[in-house]
């Protein structure tokens, strides 16, 4: 399978084509970068400390994606979107590791679904899509009087809060009580708040080091506080489920997909 990594001089995106470079049946077809950025002309192979695999990191979007089978996109909103619209264009299936899209963003990479094959995932890792399942079947167990708090903390370079995992997991306890996360959360807390609601589900954001990401989901009530947690020590987890879910995106009908598909949970 030919694959395209898009944000390829990143953290990620080495870890991406150093992945790609340990899967049987992949390979590296494409890498990009944003215009500004300092690897522009350079092998991404030897970027990723891979060694040469003859495929320059470019800034033209479009023929990087062009040159791939199912382009891996890890990198910001704005630039998902925009890869979003020239993957559907040329026809490329889609891997999206992305959070932080808006209502229209979203919209965006609805509709270029409709064109090809797109799977979105807030996380891409085992162990956090079994935490959602579990927590989501938690909650729909457990008396509404159960409190429900997502704490979650990343690395000091990540730009967005809550983290989209820490979204998801939300979601997924919403889910569970049949309610929309939008009526029901709270993002942050400062000040005289007051009492907490009944049925809201809040969430506490920590940015520090370089921790790869820790999520829990708790469960709080009078006399006990059930805890469902993940943390992952490597972003070698998150590559190495991207990538399997390129292997299953391929020859799909278009559509969007996530990681429950891939895992049949």
């Amino acid at each position: 399978m030919k694959i395209a990594i898009a944000g390829a001089a990143g953290r990620m995106g080495q870890m991406l084509i150093r992945q790609i470079e340990h899967t049987p049946g992949c390979t590296l077809a494409g890498a990009i970068e944003g215009p500004s950025s300092n690897s522009l002309g350079r092998d991404a192979g030897e970027v990723a400390g891979v060694g040469a695999k003859g495929v320059k990191i470019v800034s033209d979007a479009a023929a990087g994606i062009a040159a791939a089978e199912v382009v891996i996109d890890f990198t910001v909103a704005a630039a998902t979107v925009a890869h979003a619209r020239i993957a559907a264009d040329k026809d490329v299936a889609l891997v999206i590791g992305t959070t932080g899209l808006d209502p229209a963003q979203t919209a965006l990479v609805h509709e270029a679904a409709k064109k090809v094959p797109i799977l979105w995932a807030a996380n891409m890792s085992l162990g956090v899509n079994i935490l959602l399942a579990l927590v989501e079947k938690t909650a729909s167990m457990l008396d509404p009087a159960y409190d429900i708090e997502v704490l979650e903390m990343h690395h000091r370079h990540k730009i967005d809060a809550p983290s989209g995992t820490a979204l998801a997991l939300g979601r997924a306890a919403a889910n569970g009580r049949q309610v929309q996360l939008e009526d029901v959360w709270r993002k942050s807390r400062e000040g005289h708040t007051g009492a907490r609601p009944a049925g809201e589900i809040g969430f506490a954001t920590l940015r520090g080091g370089e921790e790869v990401g820790v999520h829990t989901v708790m469960f709080a009530a009078a006399g006990e506080r059930l805890e469902l947690s993940h943390r992952a020590f490597s972003r070698e987890t998150y590559a190495a489920g991207a990538v399997r879910a390129a292997q299953w995106l391929g020859g799909r009908k278009p559509g969007l997909y996530g990681m429950k598909d891939v895992l049949g949970l």
